[in-house]
């Protein structure tokens, strides 16, 4: 059976985006496959799953039928967000305009929702306001800067100057062990949660080094999933308090000692630079272990 449907609003929204909403059983899977297949036309001609539909366009299921194209109802859990953690996210905010918000984001908080996630930095600011959105992440477990946009066409903005590696990062790690080199750049390939190869670029500066500990100044140059962690650990250094790749440490007990430190970008002609203070986990660890950083780390950005 053949479904035609007439685009009569400007969406301006994915393919695969628009048919996961109109029909709510759908996969990413299904959707990508019957693309290849040809059973997805726009205007009559193959397409893909990131074609933004548009007014008048006219979409054509070649192989419709109320068995796969159907609807499920969703329930959405109500998320209640206390007093306490709203507080606790105003408090963390270092910058905010009419357009974004950089926020200091705690550890052990969750940017993003997902099914063992009760409440994330994404549930708070969609009860602040709606139109409030992510543009990029953090692991649960990294503190630090995270920029926030407050409406659609900033969202856009920001996503592309990450895209086009126009927002500098830098993260601060306290490592177990030494680095071969003091200041190297790291090529990597790693593994997504599919399984798929990404490859990864690195530029890395040894700050001090004492007692078995490396303080290391990271500056990314792409945003793939662990991917600090995963060079550390690569550079023979894994991280102090990494559950994932540090697991037979002696600091096992400890918080993740990775920390989003700064963020550089220019948009709209204006310049931006945001630089965080080393939080207090980090600091204690110092402390405890006789450890000698610097808590201003500007001059360690300016010279790398």
């Amino acid at each position: 059976m053949i479904k035609n449907i007439k685009i009569l609003n400007n969406l301006n929204q994915r393919l695969d985006k628009y048919l996961k909403n109109k029909y709510t059983s759908l996969t990413q899977g299904f959707i990508e496959k019957n693309i290849r297949k040809k059973n997805i036309l726009i205007n009559n001609s193959i397409t893909k799953a990131n074609y933004l539909v548009k007014f008048n366009d006219e979409l054509k299921l070649l192989n419709f039928h109320d068995t796969l194209y159907k609807n499920k109802i969703i329930f959405k859990k109500n998320i209640k967000i206390s007093k306490e953690i709203l507080n606790q996210f105003k408090r963390s905010i270092k910058f905010e305009n009419n357009d974004f918000i950089v926020l200091d984001k705690w550890p052990q908080i969750a940017t993003q929702g997902g099914s063992k996630i009760n409440i994330s930095i994404d549930h708070i600011i969609k009860k602040i306001n709606s139109q409030y959105r992510l543009v990029h992440r953090l692991d649960k477990e990294t503190s630090g800067l995270l920029l926030i946009a407050k409406n659609l066409n900033y969202a856009k903005k920001l996503s592309y100057l990450f895209k086009q590696k126009e927002i500098t990062k830098y993260y601060i790690a306290l490592c177990e062990g030494n680095p071969k080199n003091n200041y190297s750049q790291v090529k990597l390939e790693i593994k997504n949660k599919k399984l798929k190869i990404e490859n990864t670029l690195t530029n890395y500066k040894l700050l001090n080094k004492n007692k078995g500990i490396s303080s290391i100044l990271f500056n990314p140059q792409t945003g793939k999933t662990h991917q600090l962690r995963i060079v550390s650990k690569n550079l023979g250094c894994p991280i102090v308090g990494d559950q994932k790749y540090n697991i037979h440490s002696k600091y096992s007990k400890e918080k993740l000692m990775l920390h989003a430190i700064a963020l550089k970008f220019e948009i709209n002609t204006k310049k931006f630079e945001f630089f965080s203070k080393l939080p207090d986990h980090f600091l204690s660890f110092v402390k405890k272990n006789n450890l000698k950083i610097s808590k201003d780390l500007k001059e360690y950005l300016n010279s790398f």
